[in-house]
């Protein structure tokens, strides 16, 4: 017999599984917006008009989420969307590459009480975090409707933030910085060995990137 039955306890309802998918946006001209996401390099999954309906749908590089703006859909006004924000593991790559697509980025910043806290004046603070925390440098850039975007650079995860038993990268760039990460704590743990060659370096490569993206404490 169940154990929870037979002491009178009613299983509680199983956890539904949900996934942040798309966020819709306002803009005043469609195919304006359109240009300027395809120009960003986001991939266009969809562009549906019939009836005076016009829908686009796009995702950013990398991404699970994706936006949908248009005309006939329910969506804030044009440059309502104010922090949207994207998680890229390298903030001045990232800068960089806003650059080079005519996206007109702000410069890198950190905020002077601790991530999106804009109390007091200038919250704003130029220049990365100057410990390189995770979750603390950040880029802002709009559309050409106002609505407003902030890169986050995250290189670890908070502590339950990633399930250990689920590690996934978004792109293959993502996979190659934490290799890269991961190669450089490995020098300084065979320094700790004494020089000696690690002949557990996978085993010990496969538990460091799991733990750094779960926020678990890290293999020395």
């Amino acid at each position: 017999m169940n154990e929870e039955k037979s002491a009178g306890k009613t299983a509680g309802p199983t956890a539904v599984d949900m996934k942040l998918e798309v966020v819709l946006i306002g803009v005043a001209d469609v195919g304006r917006a359109k240009a300027f996401y395809e120009g960003l390099g986001w991939r266009v999954d969809g562009d549906f008009a019939y009836d005076g309906f016009h829908a686009v749908q796009v995702t950013p590089h990398g991404s699970d989420a994706s936006i949908i703006f248009g005309k006939g859909i329910p969506s804030p006004k044009p440059g309502a969307a104010t922090s949207l924000v994207l998680a890229v593991t390298d903030i001045n790559a990232a800068h960089a590459d806003l650059v080079a697509h005519g996206a007109n980025p702000s410069e890198v910043f950190h905020y002077a009480a601790g991530p999106f806290n804009i109390i007091g004046e200038n919250p704003r603070v130029s220049g990365r975090d100057p410990e390189g925390r995770s979750y603390f440098s950040f880029v802002s850039f709009e559309d050409p409707d106002g609505n407003g975007w902030l890169l986050q650079e995250i290189t670890t995860r908070l502590p339950g933030r990633i399930d250990r038993a689920a590690t996934t990268f978004a792109s293959a760039s993502d996979l190659a910085a934490a290799f890269r990460r991961t190669e450089a704590a490995h020098g300084e743990h065979e320094k700790r060995m004494g020089g000696q060659r690690d002949a557990n370096w996978p085993e010990w490569y496969a538990e460091y990137m799991i733990a750094e993206q779960a926020g678990t404490a890290l293999p020395q």
